[in-house]
């Protein structure tokens, strides 16, 4: 078995042995690193988890994530219940700023509101996605375009020195058009391509990061 195979079992057994993942029905692909899950899963903290487990294999630079929610008959809630229940959650959360509401079709999520950070609009979508009948969020959450490029550059380069990414392994590169942060280069692993990410995230105004960043391994 070539490293294809290699990949593919060893991501295989990674979905096996996450508790948070049933991988009876998940259908693994590997094309030289970048990893498609197919199938589906019953619950959407286990479609997460699922992604989330594939990236952890070595070898892995890419994961599509095609896998849908087919909830168990005891999960489902209708939309009335599961839109009470989401806003109940999001108001109840603190990392979560006034204003944003939930709206449920079919197990579809849709959230709505303004807020100024990228990270408030991931405690969104953190506060409601292990709620009972989630089978997908559609984030429609607006960011206020207050963009200081100083500010993400400052933040982004925070992260690569706390990391100790230096320059024979690792060649970050950070670009700001209007509230777009676009990142290229390369990091060593999947920890470093997240922290980078999420501290592009982190400065007030952006509303979109595209990642074009390598894990090297």
């Amino acid at each position: 078995m070539g490293k294809t195979g290699d990949i593919r079992a060893a991501v295989e057994a990674e979905l096996t042995l996450d508790p948070r993942v049933d991988a009876r029905d998940v259908i693994v692909r590997n094309v030289e690193g970048e990893v498609a899950l197919r199938g589906t899963v019953s619950s959407y903290p286990g479609l997460l988890a699922a992604a989330a487990a594939a990236r952890r294999v070595s070898g892995v630079t890419g994961v599509h994530n095609h896998l849908e929610v087919v909830l168990p008959a005891g999960d489902y809630r209708d939309d009335a219940m599961l839109t009470t229940a989401a806003n109940n959650a999001l108001t109840g959360n603190v990392t979560v700023p006034p204003g944003i509401e939930a709206t449920a079709r079919n197990g579809n999520l849709e959230l709505v509101g303004t807020v100024r950070y990228g990270s408030e609009r991931a405690a969104a979508e953190r506060a409601v996605a292990e709620l009972t009948g989630v089978r997908n969020i559609k984030d429609y959450i607006d960011i206020l375009p207050d963009v200081d490029p100083t500010n993400v550059l400052v933040i982004v380069q925070g992260v690569l020195d706390r990391y100790a990414v230096v320059d024979d392994d690792s060649n970050v590169a950070v670009a700001i058009s209007g509230t777009t942060v676009t990142l290229s280069g390369n990091v060593r692993t999947w920890a470093e391509h997240d922290a980078v990410v999420d501290a592009a995230w982190m400065a007030a105004g952006i509303d979109d990061v595209r990642d074009g960043l390598s894990v090297t391994g």
